[in-house]
């Protein structure tokens, strides 16, 4: 009985021990996570274990994401999970993505897996038009997302048709023109061939390069209102904030660079921005809602701090991974280059074999049609050693008969003729006998004649047996020779596999190598600023070709506002620069 009570009592006190979990589901943009959480746990603890499953340590880039009552909220960092505003069925869910945005996505972005998980991200922000992107960028964008995913162009892989199921371009492009989706993929393709020999986080790394110019990228909007009441929209970026007119989300009317404002602060529903400059007058605005101005400062802070961050020395963490990401991309390009020697190698082998094959099968035709000769040249041998033994036989008949012929010729000669009627029949006979002994002769001269002459045909026909089964003898043992020179030459499908291959394909992290590669990236630096230009005219090249197909009347207000920019030779970053240049002048909106 007490054992009983004594082991219930211990099952209790263990039970009690066990902390309270509850389910979490953590969306990133390719994949789904599920988490079991403790009631204790803290955002930092949730956040921490998603980056450490990614495998990701660039964290400050990136944040937990919830919706509630319509508003995009961040999971906070030193509140706990369950004490924000968050559903209370579980599992709980968040989406894994990123809150702030780089300046110089090459320069910041050192992880693959950042790098990947910005690309997705932004890929899909510009598929659904929520960054606003121009017709011949889109397929410019869309030639790098099919080198990342699909690697080098081969066109005997890569068939007409390929990317009929791909989301490449954004749905309000596609209806801009008359062009049908073969004409579409025609234009990618095109570019998608020039970009052969770029890894995948290369080209995710290209398409970043190129969407961090366009004008929404990176801006969080949020709706506002002046003293007056006039509706506007505030944009909060890596660069600062910037103020717009509603119907236009390009082009700021005026911007605040984070460097040129002191103090941000928000009372209630009312948002302060004091800029450095105190002869330039605070700016108000009232939000919608108080959950949207504290989700204003908080990206407001955290961009301001990037900021900073990035104008002073890297930490030592970031100074580390950014060697460990340079000797990633050494290993990685120098592996490329072996694999691509590889390739050559495997390439010429298979070149290599093929001719041995195609000269085996020219010298096995070869073999058949001398067989084929000889066999011809027997027959006719045979042929004419019958005629020349029926000839020789017919000779021998023919002699004999003349012999008969003299021998009855000289038997009338012999026989006396009493009556001189007879004897001038018996010289008749005699003349007749002997002009058909002399054709007889003849006859039997013109045989024999004959017969040398087939003796001597058959002697050139043997002599030609002769010479086809000499012939014949060589191409034999030529073809045996060049199947073994075929069989030791040609490389198997596996080339490391081969010794003397494998041997003369091993390298070192010398020196000497890292030097070569150093040169290589300079190099490849000049090239770059070659090629962007090249890019650029690109560019207006296919601008050019699609204008003619474009339908005025689908023309968005965004890309009639980005063509006016665009004739005026405004970017994103000359925009920013306009109220740094107007001085001391009083802000008016």
């Amino acid at each position: 009985m007490a054992g009983a009570i004594a082991s219930r009592m211990s099952f209790s006190s263990l039970k009690r021990k066990q902390p309270k979990t509850f389910t979490v589901r953590v969306v990133t943009m390719d994949a789904e996570m599920e988490f079991s959480c403790e009631v204790k746990w803290k955002g930092k603890d949730l956040f921490d274990l998603v980056c450490r499953t990614l495998g990701l340590r660039e964290t400050w880039f990136f944040g937990l994401q919830y919706t509630i009552k319509d508003t995009v909220a961040w999971l906070k960092m030193d509140k706990k999970v369950l004490d924000h505003d968050v559903p209370t069925e579980e599992p709980v869910t968040f989406h894994f993505l990123a809150k702030f945005y780089p300046e110089n996505a090459e320069e910041e972005l050192v992880q693959e897996i950042t790098q990947h998980l910005f690309f997705l991200q932004v890929k899909k922000q510009i598929l659904d038009e929520k960054i606003y992107c121009p017709p011949e960028a889109s397929v410019l964008l869309a030639s790098y997302a099919v080198q990342a995913k699909y690697g080098d162009y081969d066109p005997n892989v890569h068939k007409r048709g390929f990317l009929a199921q791909e989301e490449l371009l954004p749905k309000r492009v596609i209806n801009l023109y008359q062009m049908t989706p073969e004409m579409w993929e025609e234009r990618i393709t095109a570019w998608y061939a020039e970009h052969r020999g770029r890894a995948r986080d290369e080209a995710e790394i290209e398409y970043l390069k190129i969407a961090q110019d366009l004008e929404m990228y990176g801006v969080n909007y949020f709706a506002i209102k002046n003293k007056k009441g006039t509706e506007l929209l505030l944009g909060v970026d890596a660069l600062g904030l910037h103020i717009y007119d509603p119907d236009n989300r390009l082009t700021p009317k005026i911007s605040f660079p984070w460097n040129e404002i002191r103090n941000i602060s928000y009372s209630d529903k009312e948002f302060t921005i004091k800029p450095l400059d105190k002869k330039i007058d605070v700016f108000k605005f009232n939000s919608s809602k108080l959950r949207v101005n504290k989700l204003i400062l908080q990206l407001c802070i955290g961009n301001h701090d990037l900021f900073m961050r990035r104008r002073k020395a890297d930490s030592l963490e970031v100074q580390q991974m950014k060697a460990q990401a340079r000797e990633e991309k050494a290993r990685k390009q120098m592996e490329r280059q072996r694999l691509a020697r590889e390739k050559q190698m495997r390439e010429e082998a298979e070149r290599t074999r093929d001719e041995l094959e195609r000269r085996l099968m020219q010298l096995k035709e070869e073999a058949t049609m001398a067989n084929e000769a000889l066999m011809r040249s027997e027959e006719t041998a045979d042929l004419l050693a019958e005629k020349a033994q029926i000839t020789e036989e017919e000779a021998k008949l023919l002699a004999q008969k003349a012999a008969e012929a003299e021998q009855e010729m000289q038997r009338i000669k012999a026989t006396a003729i009493r009556t001189e009627e007879e004897k001038r029949l018996m010289e008749q006979k005699v003349l007749e006998a002997e002009m058909l002994a002399l054709k007889m002769a003849e006859e039997s001269e013109r045989r024999a004649k004959e017969a040398d002459q087939l003796k001597q045909d058959l002697q050139e026909a043997r002599e030609s047996e002769r010479r086809a089964k000499q012939k014949l003898l060589e191409i034999t043992s030529k073809s045996s020779y060049t199947s073994v020179n075929s069989s030791t030459t040609a490389l198997p499908a596996d080339l490391p596999s081969f010794n003397l291959i494998s041997e003369s394909l091993s390298f070192d992290f010398k020196d000497t190598d890292m030097k070569r590669l150093s040169m290589e990236i300079e190099k490849e630096k000049v090239e770059y600023m070659e090629k962007s230009k090249h890019l650029q005219e690109q560019l207006n090249e296919l601008k050019t070709e699609i204008e003619a197909l474009k339908l005025k009347e689908r023309e968005t207000v965004l890309d009639i506002l980005h063509n006016e920019n665009t004739s005026r030779g405004n970017s994103k970053h000359n925009t920013i620069k306009k109220p740094q240049a107007q001085g001391r002048r009083p802000i008016c909106i």
